[in-house]
């Protein structure tokens, strides 16, 4: 074993855990490690900066379901924020934003942790040790061996709470869905609601586009990247702080660029599914004008039930676009 391994491998076994009388040590770091591996496996994390993501979030309370025995409380703001204390873990916090603590020195909720933090960094040689698919199982193992002896064996089991909420975005009405939330809000405290929305509202960025085939359901514009690098926005018809719906009629796929003048009101959708530009719309003569697109039909999803809501768009028309 090299020495570098050696020294992160210590540091893996070896763990500053919360001890709690009748729960023993807490095991919510070594989850979020075993999460944060899978992501680098999947390439959702493709650098030293671990950024707070609805991917990340969803691995770390599947892995948590699947390996944790004892009776602590899941909590994802708790090992992201207290893994600071280990030498290969640095906070980077936003511009600006200052800590807000409890008084026992912890972070105050999963919102002021996303508020608060940009990104943790991790060591870079550690990164690079972990970017190797051997590496990455010795140290998964490790930590399997080391935490969750009695439960290793149900670890990358399937997410299933990742297709559930999948399965409700792309084939719920809308007032079904609107009703899960509403249940959900009534079961949960506010820190775990917010953690609900937040992965919701993830997992429907990643749906529309591929619905879409990755593509902007205007320009057609279609970017792929090596990377995992998502080119294309999700873009709700009805803010979702309005609507409360993150199902598939409340969606469309567009460019960064198409998405926030369709957010401004300077484009809209028709009920005939054709784009119509506000005539207070004044540009020069360009390959990137919006007025090229005025007239144009949209591309739609291959299932009608996918299409676009024209209720939602109708709403656009009235209460966004600028006539």
């Amino acid at each position: 074993m090299t020495e570098i391994l050696s020294k992160y491998t210590k540091a893996f076994k070896t763990l500053n855990r919360g001890f709690s009388k009748g729960l023993g040590k807490a095991p919510h770091k070594p989850i979020l490690l075993l999460s944060v591996m899978q992501q680098i496996e999947k390439g959702s994390i493709n650098s030293n900066r671990i950024f707070i993501t609805p991917d990340l979030l969803l691995s770390f309370n599947n892995n948590w379901k699947m390996l944790v025995e004892t009776k602590h409380i899941s909590n994802f703001s708790l090992p992201f924020f207290h893994m600071r204390s280990e030498s290969f873990w640095i906070l980077v916090t936003a511009p600006s934003m200052k800590l807000k603590l409890t008084k026992s020195k912890s972070i105050k909720s999963f919102k002021n942790l996303r508020e608060t933090i940009a990104f943790a960094e991790i060591d870079k040689y550690l990164f690079k040790l972990l970017q190797d698919p051997i590496n990455r199982a010795f140290f998964t193992e490790t930590l399997l061996r080391d935490y969750f002896p009695n439960t290793k064996a149900n670890f990358n089991q399937i997410n299933t709470e990742e297709l559930k909420i999948e399965n409700q975005i792309l084939n719920e009405e809308k007032l079904e869905y609107q009703t899960t939330l509403s249940v959900l809000r009534a079961s949960l405290d506010n820190d775990k609601f917010e953690q609900e929305l937040f992965i919701r509202g993830g997992l429907f960025k990643k749906t529309i586009p591929k619905i879409y085939n990755d593509s902007c359901c205007i320009s057609g514009m279609k970017i792929e990247s090596s990377t995992n690098a998502q080119m294309i926005d999700a873009c709700h018809i009805v803010p979702f702080s309005i609507s409360n719906d993150d199902t598939i009629p409340n969606g469309i796929s567009l460019s960064p660029n198409l998405h926030r003048a369709f957010d401004r009101g300077l484009l809209t959708i028709n009920k005939e599914y054709i784009v119509e530009i506000s005539p207070f719309v004044k540009e020069n003569n360009s390959t990137f004008s919006l007025s090229q697109f005025n007239g144009k039909k949209i591309m739609l999803p291959e299932k009608a039930s996918w299409y676009p809501s024209r209720e939602y768009l109708t709403w656009h028309n009235k209460e966004r676009f600028i006539i």
